[in-house]
């Protein structure tokens, strides 16, 4: 059974929930939409394996039974995609490595509302980490909003977890967040527990 719960955007009907196998085409539309952010974090567009590759890229040192998909369904089209690993890069962290919003549903809340809800469910994380590409203002300032520090960009790696990196592939800059006070642990985050 997929795991499925709404969030709260005023005149909205926004469910987030675990991908299905009918969520090919409309991940690859995702994709291409979002052919902003792609060349903005790899230099290229994306690529036709970059869906298949989701379900399994992980960074160095994670395990496969912690990652996360979810989709953001806004009146039942797919807007988003969250790629999140429990546990990384240390116990009761959790590591936000794709963080994507259709332009078209960009600017609306929605980003915020789905970031909110998922720090309620993952109840008490140590550590959230994320990574934004160098000179993407739009993300960096969504980041800030949310409370993370942002790093200075990173030099271009040779290796981005367990992919090589684009060939016109700049850096990124790390920001971490150190929530306080919440309930719960980072094992609830992609898993069946209700609603936030």
């Amino acid at each position: 059974m997929v795991d499925a719960w709404m969030i709260d955007v005023p005149g909205e009907r926004v469910v987030v929930r675990e991908p299905g196998p009918a969520d090919e085409v409309p991940l690859l539309t995702l994709f291409e939409e979002c052919e902003d952010w792609f060349v903005a974090a790899t230099g290229l567009p994306s690529g036709p394996g970059d869906v298949q590759s989701l379900f399994y890229s992980l960074p160095e040192g994670a395990s496969l039974e912690d990652k996360v998909l979810l989709v953001l369904e806004r009146d039942g089209v797919v807007a988003g995609l969250v790629d999140a690993v429990r546990d990384h890069p240390e116990p009761g962290a959790v590591a936000v490595g794709l963080y994507l919003l259709a332009p078209w549903a960009r600017g609306r809340g929605l980003g915020r509302a789905l970031a909110e809800a998922l720090l309620t469910r993952a109840g008490q994380v140590s550590l959230v980490t994320a990574t934004v590409p160098a000179g993407w203002r739009s993300g960096e300032r969504f980041l800030e909003r949310l409370g993370f520090t942002l790093h200075a960009p990173a030099p271009t790696p040779s290796q981005v977890g367990n992919r090589r990196a684009g060939p016109r592939e700049g850096g990124v800059r790390r920001a971490e967040l150190r929530p306080r006070n919440r309930q719960g642990s980072a094992g609830n985050l992609g898993r069946g527990v209700g609603p936030p």
